[in-house]
């Protein structure tokens, strides 16, 4: 006898990505799409028991950067493990196409500087077999892989495409440059991309420390790139202010993009440790621009925005101290074993650092560096700090992480919350996340290998600020909402995000009691070897894309439903 559905999900709590309340209902699925909820006769060629877990769709992460991974690799990881089914690429406008065979090595040497993807991973691991932009998207679509991805124009590969050397060393865009990116824009959108993606970030530079492309590129060319979607009649404008500058200098400039282009934005948005909380200000341009008619939503990450550190990662209190370079080469435990010494141990205790970007040792902010342990807590008391733990000690807070190395054979993690964790606090967060033009993001999925695994940050949304929190608690119904259907319109993707009939078929069974973060871990599974961080969690019964289940009790099933998302989509 023939079944019904392909796919029937019993007994569960629907939460359904809309923020309404939750409901107990089945749910059935055909053909990639949700075809009946409710109580319906039939069963399904696969069936999911979900008693006592909810059932909810898939997670739309807006910010990654799996440019690279998503064409060396199957699995969109750390992201698919934390309930994601769609993630969006080419953010800060860095990315891998358009590019010419004789800006292969730029543009790895933009991406290394920038997102810390080693260059050795990016030269084995790229085929390099397009050249523009659409031939980009034909190669990730030719590609198999577990969750859906869209992808920006990055404005740094087509900066330099239009124009050269002269675009690579940043000199002033012409008429003839301006109307060359117009068109590629253009182009780029009629082909599928989700829009256009661009950075103005001081901090942003390339490997050989270098300012990328696109910093301090004239407004003018900007508005002209724009203008690019809004010839095509589609397009959302993704950009990363540049605060250090100041918000009232930089984010009228979203103002008068949206305004020429007629094309919605979204930004990056984070709080400081200390000082004024200047995010306040931001959401009230924000909320001025909607209500002169733009549509615009701010990027926050659900807990601190930091670094992790650790002698196998790519940062640590120690990595410029000139006697650390004798021994940065050796294997871990040949670190560790030289680092036993006494005499590189009053070395490395006494010496000024080199000078180096200030992320590599993490500006030595004591205040703000915590050991990371199993289960990590990204909600530290100040009484935790390095700087806390010296002064209740008696030594110095470099002895602390020293002895911290030595004491886990060279493998302690710790975190450095370098923002959004106001007076030691997450408030801020908090607060920002629940304004009605601001979505949960940042995740950065498929960059920063060495030094950031924040991927995982929907698992942390439902487990710290739903299930667990004392104070400023989420509900359920809303967070859910935030992570599916709100980001998901935040870049014009109206067909998932939510459990209705008619809509894609990406859902998760989550089991809330046993939901739970891992420590993140070091993998070696990048090309040529290469390392980066990952991280799993406990709780996700079942993750399914296109109706297909690509994991199961948070494990992956081998399925490689996942596609190239092309541009915006339809409800």
């Amino acid at each position: 006898m023939s079944k019904d559905f392909d796919l029937v999900i019993r007994n569960g709590t629907l939460v359904d990505g809309t923020g309404g309340p939750l409901r107990d209902a089945d749910i059935a699925v055909k053909d990639g799409r949700i075809a009946a909820i409710g109580s319906f006769a039939g069963s399904g060629i696969e069936e999911i028991d979900a008693t006592g877990r909810i059932v909810t769709p898939g997670f739309v992460d807006v910010h990654t950067h799996y440019d690279g991974q998503a064409i060396w690799s199957e699995e969109m990881a750390p992201s698919s493990s934390h309930g994601v089914t769609t993630a969006i690429m080419g953010n800060c406008g860095v990315g891998f196409a358009p590019c010419r065979q004789e800006d292969h090595d730029m543009l790895i040497n933009v991406m290394e500087g920038v997102e810390d993807i080693p260059g050795v991973v990016m030269t084995e691991g790229l085929p390099w077999n397009w050249e523009t932009f659409p031939e980009y998207l034909d190669a990730v679509e030719a590609g198999k892989r577990d969750i859906d991805v869209a992808a920006y124009l990055p404005h740094s590969p087509l900066r330099v495409y239009a124009m050269g050397a002269r675009g690579a060393n940043r000199e002033p865009a012409n008429d003839d440059d301006l109307a060359r990116m117009r068109a590629l824009s253009k182009e780029a959108m009629d082909a599928g991309a989700l829009g256009f993606a661009t950075s103005r970030l001081s901090i942003h530079k390339t490997a050989d420390g270098g300012s990328i492309p696109t910093f301090e590129a004239d407004v003018r060319e900007l508005h002209e790139i724009c203008g690019g979607m809004s010839d095509a009649g589609t397009g959302t404008l993704q950009i990363v202010l540049d605060a250090f500058v100041g918000w009232d200098k930089e984010y009228p400039i979203i103002d008068a993009l949206m305004k020429s282009s007629g094309r919605p934005a979204t930004f990056t948005l984070a709080s400081g440790n200390e000082g004024p909380p200047r995010w306040r200000a931001v959401l009230d341009m924000m909320e001025k621009s909607k209500a002169d008619g733009g549509q615009v939503t701010a990027q926050i990450m659900p807990r601190p925005i930091g670094l992790i550190g650790g002698l196998e990662l790519s940062v640590h209190p120690f990595i410029l101290c000139p006697s650390y370079k004798k021994i940065a080469d050796l294997p871990l435990a040949g670190k560790v074993a030289a680092m036993r010494d006494p005499d590189l141990r009053r070395a490395l205790l006494t010496e000024t650092p080199e000078p180096g970007h200030p992320f590599n040792t993490l500006g030595r902010n004591w205040r703000w560096m915590y050991a990371l342990n199993d289960p990590p807590n990204y909600a530290p008391s100040p009484d935790e700090s390095f700087e806390a733990i010296a002064a209740a000690r008696g030594v110095t807070p470099e002895e602390v992480v020293y002895d911290r190395f030595l004491e886990t054979e060279g493998k302690g993690l710790f975190l450095a919350a370098l923002g959004n964790y106001e007076n030691g606090r997450l408030d801020a967060a908090h607060d920002m996340l629940m304004h009605p033009d601001c979505v949960p993001a940042l995740g950065d999925g498929g960059a920063h290998y060495g030094a950031i695994c924040d991927a995982s940050y929907s698992t942390f949304l439902l487990t710290h600020w739903v299930r667990d929190a004392a104070e400023n608690k989420i509900d359920l119904a809303h967070a859910i909402h935030m992570l599916s259907a709100k980001a998901a319109r935040a870049v014009g993707l109206n067909d998932r995000g939510e459990l209705r009939v008619g809509a894609k078929a990406d859902i998760n069974v989550i089991d809330m009691d046993r939901l739970q973060l891992h420590l993140p871990y070091i993998a070696h599974d990048l090309p040529a070897g290469g390392r980066r961080l990952d991280q799993k969690a406990t709780g996700y019964e079942a993750t399914i894309v296109s109706g297909t289940i690509i994991r199961r009790n948070d494990k992956s099933t081998g399925a490689r439903p996942g596609r190239l998302v092309r541009g915006a989509q339809a409800a």
